[in-house]
């Protein structure tokens, strides 16, 4: 079992509290990712949990037994480090064989262990080249296999893409992740300031700011469901956009937030915000169009395919139906019933309310009072409508027919009395 619990834990240098009150409870063979910005204490949990950094206080507990005393090499972990630290006088091979040489692993083992990890990172071709004849990606695989060998409970990657460039970073991602699924059984945590390898690794990420967890939870759960400002702010590419003071008076919070892939280009007539563009990005499948309205930083709408709109161009927008997030002035989420603000002159069953309807088969939303749905996100949407009073149900041709004909049916001629005989 390669179950991890972290209980109350405190790491201090001095007086300085760099880690404060952690608490995780990770399940056997789980990705999880700490995020959070530079100076949160994401690397410094992860040298906690692999023994080079000592704990202050609290426990830490690796498949069911305490290591807190424990020294790094007999916990069951192996480090991949943002460096490769690869022995440049070494082969591939010898590289990653050299943790089984130091346990005096037989050779014929040892050999096995190397070429079954080879060929999981397709290295076999490279096995008997040196570090400087490879290339980025390739020397972050040998630290990767190097790790593998050793068979560990518990691996730990700390920042292991931030020195390669966007097209090996995408690659070599991806050999993570097939790694993940070929080992099904070893937990994996993994640490990133890059919120997309968060939401494209992970099963459940930890979000740190100042050394405290400020959320645990699925990509989704977290991009659909943020409990504070911040975590909002954090995760989405490019970030949530926030609008306080008069802008956000309508929607009755300290700050409205609304992700620029939720904002609907609109007329002026129907309301909603409006600025004067100040830049655009065109990216071929979408667009950013950046917009000032008078907040301390512009207003990002995206776009399908290519911008129409260009620096000094008058624009208005809105988010697209409850696509959107109320906090109050803690930085905590609103749930408390509001629906979207109604658009002059929009009608009454947007497709928003079709999007978000209640249903009993979805534990995501409940019901409000008025009929109306409060969504998990925060956003609420519009109130039911009341179902219409059914019509009586029109007669059918046949019984009108029948009821023609008895109203014009002939009453029976009276007999006239008979003339007497003469």
């Amino acid at each position: 079992m390669s179950d991890l619990k972290i209980t109350n834990l405190y790491k201090s240098y001095g007086k300085v509290e760099v880690l404060k009150d952690i608490n995780l409870d990770i399940k056997s063979g789980e990705f999880i990712v700490f995020v959070g910005p530079s100076g949160c204490g994401k690397s410094t949990l992860l040298r906690t949990i692999s023994g080079l950094e000592t704990i202050t206080s609290g426990s830490l507990e690796i498949g069911g037994r305490v290591v807190n005393d424990v020294a790094p090499s007999k916990r069951g972990i192996a480090m991949v480090f943002q460096s490769y630290a690869l022995y440049p006088h070494m082969t591939v091979f010898d590289n990653m064989a050299y943790s089984l040489k130091l346990l005096r692993t037989p050779k014929d083992e040892m050999r096995k262990k190397v070429e079954e990890a080879a060929d999981m990172l397709q290295l076999r071709p490279y096995l008997d080249r040196l570090p400087k004849a490879l290339s980025g990606g390739q020397r972050q695989r040998v630290a990767i296999g190097r790790a593998i060998v050793r068979n560990p409970q518990v691996f730990l990657f700390d920042e292991p893409l931030s020195n390669l460039d966007a097209a090996l970073r995408v690659a070599t991602r991806m050999e993570i992740a097939k790694l993940n699924e070929t080992l099904p059984d070893t937990t994996m945590i993994y640490v990133t300031h890059d919120q997309v390898e968060a939401m494209t690794l992970a099963d459940r990420i930890v979000v740190l700011k100042d050394g405290v967890v400020m959320q645990v939870g699925t990509p989704m759960e977290l991009y659909d469901n943020p409990q504070s400002l911040f975590v909002a702010g954090f995760i989405g590419s490019p970030k949530m956009n926030f609008l306080t003071g008069k802008h956000a008076e309508k929607y009755k919070c300290h700050t409205v937030g609304v992700r620029p892939e939720h904002m609907t280009i609109q007329a002026k007539a129907n309301g909603g915000w409006s600025g004067k563009v100040i830049y655009s990005e065109n990216l071929g499948s979408d667009s950013f169009i950046y917009v000032d309205i008078g907040e301390e930083e512009p207003v990002i709408v995206r776009q399908d395919g290519k911008a129409t709109y260009h620096a000094g161009d008058d624009i208005a927008f809105g988010p697209e139906g409850d696509l959107f997030h109320r906090f109050d002035a803690e930085g905590r989420p609103m749930t408390d019933g509001f629906a979207a603000p109604a658009k002059p002159g929009a009608s009454s069953t947007a497709a928003t309310s079709k999007r978000r309807a209640a249903s009993p088969a979805n534990p995501a939303t409940e019901g409000t009072p008025d009929g109306g749905v409060v969504g998990s996100a925060g956003g609420v949407a519009m109130p039911a409508k009341k179902p219409a009073a059914k019509k009586p149900a029109a007669r059918s041709t046949a019984s009108k027919a029948a009821s023609t004909r008895s109203t014009t049916r002939k009453a029976p001629a009276r007999k006239s009395p008979a003339k007497p005989k003469a």
